[in-house]
C-alpha cells in the first residue's frame, strides 16, 4: 500500500500510472511484473495495485474528484510521513471509517490480523476459519467494492440512459412478468415526473409507476419528494409505485411512506447496486467457483 500511495504523491492520477513506479520500487523483473492472475484477465501487480487504491481510498488517504481519477489527500501525506516503512491494514484500521467499512464488507478475517503460518500449515486451520468461510468473506468483499464502483458508473450516465437502466433492472427482477411488452417508457416532457410504467396485466388495468432520481450520495431524498410522488400517483389513479435513487432516503421520508395507502417500494443507492449485482444488470460473470462435497447417496450401501 505504501508504494501505491507514494506513487500518487509523485503525481500518478490513475492506478495504471503507479505500475512503473511499483515495478521499480519493488525491484520486480519483467517476468514478475507481467505475471497474470489465474483468470488471465489482469496482472497480479495491477490487481494488487487496484486493491491497494481501494483500501487507501476507504481510509481517506486518496480521493476521487472525478471518475477514474485519484489524488492524495493531506491525510494521505501524513500517513506516508508517519509510516516510512510500511502501510497495511493495521495502520489503516486506526481510521474508524476504514474499520467500519472493513467490517460491513463482511471481511471478518482480516489477513493483517492473522499470524504468519508455516508453509506446511493450512492457512484456514491456522486462522480458525474454514476454507468455505474464507471464500464467502472474499465474495462479500468483492461484491461490496463492486457495488461502490457500480454506483460511480451509474452517476456518470446520461439521464435517459439512467432511466433505461432502472427499467432494465425492474424487468430483470420480474416486475410485469419480465416481459418487454409490459413496459412503457414515458416521454421526456409531460410525463408527470414518471420515468416509466409497468403493466401488471395485459389490459393495463393495474400498473406500477416508476420515478428515479440520480442524486449524489450526500443529497438525500426527503419527505417532500415522496409526497409529490404520491400526489402524482393519485393524479393518474394509481396505487403502486417504485421510487429509485442513487443516494438514500431521509428518516422522515421512510416514515411517511409507511403511513400512506399507496404501495410504494423504495430503492436507495446501496440497494440499487446490490440488486444490479444480484440480477446481473450492468455486470458480467467473470468466474464461477464450485464447492463440491461427497455424494452420500452414491456411496450408500444398498445391499
Amino acid at each position: 500500500m505504501r508504494p501505491v500511495l507514494a506513487a500518487f504523491e509523485k503525481g500518478a492520477t490513475k492506478v495504471s500510472d503507479t505500475l512503473p513506479y511499483l515495478k521499480a520500487e519493488l525491484a520486480l523483473t519483467d517476468e514478475e511484473a507481467s505475471e497474470m492472475l489465474p483468470s488471465g484477465k489482469k496482472t497480479v501487480l495491477s490487481d494488487r495495485a487496484h486493491w491497494a487504491r481501494t483500501y487507501l481510498s476507504k481510509a481517506g488517504c486518496l480521493e476521487s474528484p472525478k471518475r477514474n481519477t485519484h489524488v492524495i489527500t493531506d491525510f494521505g501525506r501524513k500517513v506516508l510521513q508517519d509510516h516510512p516503512d510500511r502501510i497495511d491494514n493495521q495502520v489503516l484500521k486506526q481510521v474508524s471509517s476504514f474499520a467500519d467499512w472493513l467490517e460491513s464488507s463482511g471481511k471478518r478475517h482480516d489477513p493483517a490480523d492473522r499470524p504468519v503460518a508455516d508453509k506446511d500449515e493450512h492457512p484456514a486451520i491456522e486462522t480458525g476459519s474454514t476454507p468455505e468461510e474464507l471464500l464467502l468473506d472474499s465474495a462479500e468483499l468483492l461484491n461490496s467494492v463492486l457495488a461502490e464502483n457500480l454506483l460511480q458508473e451509474v452517476l456518470a450516465l446520461s439521464p435517459a440512459r439512467f432511466e433505461r437502466l432502472i427499467l432494465d433492472l425492474l424487468r430483470a427482477m420480474g416486475f410485469g412478468g419480465g416481459k418487454d411488452q409490459m413496459y412503457r417508457e414515458t416521454p421526456a416532457s409531460g410525463d408527470g415526473g414518471f420515468e416509466g410504467i409497468i403493466d401488471e396485466d395485459s389490459l393495463g388495468l393495474d400498473a406500477i409507476y416508476i420515478q428515479a432520481k440520480r442524486y449524489s450520495p450526500d443529497n438525500k431524498v426527503g419527505r417532500e419528494a415522496l409526497q409529490a410522488f404520491v400526489g402524482s400517483l393519485t393524479g393518474v389513479a394509481a396505487s403502486k409505485g417504485v421510487f429509485v435513487t442513487t443516494s438514500s432516503f431521509s428518516k422522515q421520508a421512510l416514515s411517511y411512506v409507511e403511513k400512506v395507502q399507496h404501495r410504494i417500494v423504495l430503492i436507495d443507492g446501496r440497494d440499487l447496486a446490490n440488486k444490479m449485482i444480484q440480477y446481473e444488470v450492468g455486470v458480467r460473470r467473470r468466474r464461477t467457483v464450485h464447492i463440491r462435497s461427497i455424494d452420500e447417496d452414491y456411496f450408500a450401501d444398498t445391499e
